[in-house]
């Protein structure tokens, strides 16, 4: 019997691959070598292409899948390869490149389990383990290997770097108390644990980081929210992108020189060109077929522009309402779990396993679009938007189509830094308005780090769905481990009342996206 990976690689249909293209998730100063990807071997044979670990090679145009717990991922360009020679592979500084954390096998982020890889492979000295924000403090001692597995422990097993930032010197808070395991957060530089976002499907973004701080507002743009007191105008996404890059590499790489104005436009060019989908799914097979829509190149066809389908005001362009059908990629699977016709009129048969996983995706898909429920508490939300939108749909917040980010720079408090849910690995602090005395503890306060408002707190952005199951682990601070976890928190939170049957359904069209 073949090896998974390549039964699952078997699957895919290769028309569909044209666009597609290879790339590793390239390091040369790190000892430990990317894990070699699944290659169709339909689309290989006879290309003469190879993929290449060096620092060089000017294309790597062998697609490949990355096979994952769920099946297997597939990145295309639209440039039509991956150019390893570009700038986002190139160590800097401290040696890290930004493929340090953005690695395609990853989700174009970093997970605990490749982590744990590079760090037994190179004694824990792999570029991504930095004391400036691998650590779980800039003080710890890295001085053994045991002493870099403590140090970096939040890395190696949330797969989070740590940002540090001071409190806003006009915030509307004070910071009262920290408890911070390990004793070094306070008022000038709180440690703040977060996953690094993905450097793909960026088109699909209005808003970097998850507090927003590389989002820039730019009074003179036409990109503006509707109905926003005071204005609300951004720049457009490359600026950020460009500003995202050259923080990246003055911070994470600890670079001496800035990025040349050429390095920072081809880096965001490569950035913009990545489309990531789940292409197998290995119970479903193949997602974009019998009718589907799912995968990458699918993916890459899709349109967005700055406020489609918005929430609140409609469709910025065509000025359409709100279409909570968000997501429509899966519907001709939607009767495939019935009984299917005998042969020559003869008695039903009983739907195949695929069949029956292809009917699941489509069903979660159907709740994601139209399942009601109650948004209570969540600021950004509840307390902006107009009242009739509090009764909501998974697409309320993930409301970019087929996509399932948002489409506008919008924040959103659901609770995931709330105390309540804290682990004694994460600092807390307690927060204090300055004007009424209201007390809050959270492990991370969000976009109030930037723009000092008490309304802030706990604010993060919405990321964008599709490529959910490569980059696991969820939430900002990598607290949910699975797909299911994060369903059954949004189940609590909000009162869905999902049977066990509809938190299969609905993770199973996540894990398809």
């Amino acid at each position: 019997m073949q090896p998974r990976a390549h039964r699952l690689a078997s699957l895919l249909v290769p028309s569909l691959l044209l666009a597609a293209c290879g790339g590793g998730s390239i390091d040369s100063s790190s000892p430990a070598a990317t894990p070699a990807p699944v290659q169709d071997s339909s689309i290989a044979s006879g290309s003469g292409a190879a993929r290449s670990g060096d620092i060089g090679h000017s294309t790597l145009s062998v697609p490949v899948t990355q096979p994952n717990e769920e099946g297997a991922a597939l990145t295309v360009s639209s440039s039509g390869s991956i150019d390893s020679a570009n700038p986002f592979f190139r160590p800097l500084g401290n040696g890290r490149s930004c493929a340090s954390c953005h690695e395609e096998a990853n989700g174009w982020t970093i997970g605990p389990a490749r982590l744990q890889q590079r760090f037994e492979a190179s004694a824990g000295l792999d570029p991504v383990f930095r004391l400036v924000d691998g650590a779980n403090s800039p003080n710890a001692r890295v001085d053994s290997v045991d002493a870099r597995r403590s140090a970096y422990s939040m890395l190696l097993t949330r797969g989070v770097i740590r940002v540090g930032l001071a409190l806003p010197a006009d915030a509307e808070f004070t910071l009262e108390r920290v408890d911070d395991p390990y004793g070094y957060a306070s008022a000038r530089e709180l440690s703040l644990f977060r996953r690094p976002l993905p450097s793909a499907n960026l088109r699909f973004s209005s808003t970097l980081m998850w507090d927003g701080r590389e989002t820039l507002l730019d009074a003179a743009s036409s990109l503006c929210i509707k109905g926003a007191r005071p204005a609300a105008c951004y720049a457009a996404l490359e600026k950020d992108l460009a500003q995202q890059a050259s923080d990246a590499v003055k911070g994470h790489a600890e670079a001496t020189s800035a990025l040349s104005e050429s390095e920072r436009a081809a880096i965001v060019a490569f950035e913009q060109s990545l489309t990531i989908a789940q292409q197998v799914s290995k119970d479903a097979g193949d997602l974009s077929s019998a009718g589907a829509l799912g995968g990458p190149a699918n993916l890459a066809r899709t349109d967005f522009y700055f406020g489609i389908n918005d929430v609140d005001a409609g469709d910025y362009r065509s000025g359409a309402a709100f279409n909570r059908n968000v997501f429509n990629l899966f519907g001709a699977w939607r009767n495939l779990g019935q009984p299917q016709p005998g042969p020559r009129g003869g008695r039903p048969q009983p739907p195949s396993a695929q069949d029956q996983a292809r009917a699941a995706i489509a069903r979660g898909e159907q709740l994601f679009n139209t399942r009601p429920f109650t948004l209570t508490n969540v600021a950004g939300f509840t307390d902006t938007l107009r009242p009739g939108l509090a009764r909501a749909t998974c697409s309320s917040c993930h409301s970019a189509p087929n996509a399932g980010s948002l489409s506008v720079p919008r924040l959103f408090n659901t609770g995931t830094s709330a105390a309540v849910l804290r682990t004694p690995d994460l600092p807390l602090y307690t927060l204090k308005n300055k004007t009424t005395g209201e007390v809050v503890e959270v492990s991370d306060p969000g976009a109030a780090m930037q723009s000092g408002r008490w309304r802030d707190i706990g604010k993060m952005k919405t990321p964008s769905l599709r490529g959910l199951e490569a980059r696991s682990p969820y939430f900002h601070d990598g607290s949910a481990t699975s797909v299911e976890a994060v369903v059954r928190f949004y189940d609590r939170r909000f009162r869905i009342g999902l049977t066990p049957q509809e938190v299969a359904d609905l993770s199973a069209f996540l894990k398809a996206l």
